[in-house]
């Protein structure tokens, strides 16, 4: 097996470090499987999402810890999409309810 250069500053010198290349001439450390996966978030009809795109909410939902219900066909815009906490992978304001988030299950792309 054959160890790349730095990329970096092109140094030949780099070496195994459990999971890591290390370039003893710059320091650099880069992760040996640099296999990227990359995640795409869909909504209810698995259209693909992005960020900045305009949803609606495609049930009642309610909201923990409050009595409100978010009605069925509430539009949201602007969404953010972040790494799923508790299934939670869009990061959004809604009025009158503030910064909520919400499963992309629940909601379609307009």
């Amino acid at each position: 097996m054959t160890i790349p250069n730095c990329p970096q500053c092109e140094s030949e010198y780099a070496y195994e470090d459990g999971l890591n290349y290390v370039c003893p001439m710059c320091a650099h450390e880069w992760p040996i499987n640099e296999e990227v996966e990359v995640v795409v978030i869909r909504d209810a009809n698995g259209n693909p999402l992005q960020d900045g795109d305009t949803v609606s909410v495609i049930k009642d939902l309610k909201v923990k810890g409050s009595s409100s219900v978010i009605k069925q066909g509430t539009k949201v815009k602007n969404i953010k999409l972040v790494d799923p906490e508790d299934g939670h992978d869009i990061d959004c304001k809604i009025d009158g309810f503030g910064q909520i988030g919400l499963k992309s299950s629940v909601v379609k792309k307009i």
